[in-house]
């Protein structure tokens, strides 16, 4: 049996959530309801859906405030959020986008319109939860932030590194001024010649762009000191080149050719050429008596 998706309406009109529930319902979905941000923001806090249609204009905390708290949390980056409301100016509209909405549809409403766009949004919300997880699965450091250098998402690799900085907050994490002038100063065709590297709590970090992901978010990707001097024992101590040093250093972390190839950006076929190599300059057979090489070069340092 196919899972049913639910989403969460949030109105303070009862009218507006009996005409929405049943045309829903109708439409395959499961409803949730709410009729103030607060009791929404405590109700995802122990079911969550799969979308939320929230009105804009309610009293209390408005719709737009409610979409802002519920998007602090990284658990919620990849929750569609569609606004409903009356208002249409465009103020209003660019409101909703900024608080992180993803669409926007004024009343009255139209119910195979609306169910139309929700489908579209979750399954592009499907699409993202999948590509995630596998940047998270594969080891990668990558953190995405906004204009401003707020985090929007990371990997649970990157959070470590920010956690690991006194007073660190994966989900509270902005990057320092001068990382926010280099991004704002980088051409708009392509990546910075060279990564920059910044002091956050006293730790060291390098910090590399990715490329731009819609408007307004920007992936990074985040390397240590320690990271880099681990390469380098292995590319001393074992005469291997840069990269037959990093290879390795992932191989002796555990990670399969294919994890490995997302990691460093490569084919899975040069992987296998850089194994084959690294081999044959080591005197080994297979990645078990490698990964051994790697624990005891770096355990001699």
């Amino acid at each position: 049996m196919q899972r049913r998706d639910t989403v969460l309406v949030v109105d303070d009109s009862t009218d507006s959530l009996n005409f929405l529930t049943d045309a829903l319902e109708g439409g395959g979905l499961t409803v949730l309801v709410a009729l103030s941000g607060n009791s929404a923001l405590s109700l995802i806090d122990r079911v969550r859906p799969d979308i939320v249609l929230l009105d804009a204009v309610m009293p209390g905390i408005d719709g737009f405030e409610t979409c802002r708290r519920l998007k602090a949390s990284q658990a919620y980056i990849d929750l569609p959020v569609i606004f409903m409301t009356g208002l249409s100016e465009t103020e209003h509209i660019i409101r909703g986008f900024e608080a992180g909405g993803v669409d926007y549809v004024t009343k009255p409403i139209v119910p195979d319109e609306l169910i139309a766009r929700m489908q579209r949004h979750l399954a592009n919300a499907r699409l993202a939860r999948t590509a995630r997880a596998a940047l998270d699965a594969t080891g990668r450091f990558l953190i995405a932030v906004d204009q401003n250098g707020r985090t929007i998402w990371c990997t649970p690799q990157a959070g470590q590194l920010i956690e690991a900085v006194p007073g660190g907050d994966a989900d509270a994490f902005t990057l320092p001024d001068e990382v926010i002038r280099w991004l704002h100063a980088l051409p708009e065709s392509g990546s910075p010649t060279a990564p920059i590297r910044v002091q956050i709590g006293g730790r060291a970090l390098q910090i590399s762009y990715i490329g731009q992901v819609g408007a307004y978010e920007t992936l990074l990707r985040l390397s240590t000191d320690e990271m880099r001097d681990e390469v380098q024992v292995l590319q001393k101590r074992l005469a291997l080149t840069a990269r037959e040093a990093e290879v390795l250093l992932w191989v002796g972390h555990g990670k399969s050719n294919r994890e490995i190839a997302a990691i460093l950006d490569l084919s899975h076929r040069t992987i296998n050429k850089h194994l084959d190599q690294i081999y044959t300059k080591l005197g080994v057979e297979n990645r078990t008596a490698a990964a051994a090489m790697v624990a005891r070069a770096l355990d001699g340092r």
